[in-house]
């Protein structure tokens, strides 16, 4: 090949992306939008049919609840892209989430239930990957 080709034989810098981490923010992702979209279904459901009949939630309004919610899922989904990124910001979230959620569920259940260990395993897995990110 010639060598004004842009063909290089030497590998790229850029990190590769480990399997499990691109199927857990893909998971995230779907995940907030799940919930992206319940907030939206509430604050208009609230809208059209007045707070679903009254009732509230944690003590808010069926709109003000839904802005909650759907500001959530938007925080979710932005988890979630920094993952996929591999940002370092994104990691340390996703495993404050987990151990906060370990401990919740630790306390409650003993550490015996199945969310408690698939939370263990994601955070020692993130951390076993952490490397990748930057």
């Amino acid at each position: 090949m010639s060598t004004s080709g842009t063909y290089s034989s030497y590998p790229s810098s850029a990190p590769s992306r480990p399997i499990l981490v691109s199927i857990i923010a893909i998971l995230v992702g779907l995940y907030g939008f799940l919930v992206f979209l319940l907030g939206l279904l509430y604050i208009v459901g609230s809208s059209l049919f007045g707070s679903f009949g009254g009732v509230t939630f944690f003590g808010t309004s069926g709109i003000e609840a839904g802005a909650i919610i759907f500001i959530v899922g938007l925080i979710i989904l932005g988890i979630a892209v920094g993952l996929w990124h591999q940002r370092l910001w994104a990691l340390v979230v996703a495993l404050l989430f987990l151990l906060l959620e370990m401990v919740l569920y630790g306390i409650a259940h003993a550490f015996l239930t199945w969310q408690f260990i698939v939370s263990l395993l994601l955070f020692v897995y993130l951390i076993a990957v952490s490397r990748h990110f930057d």
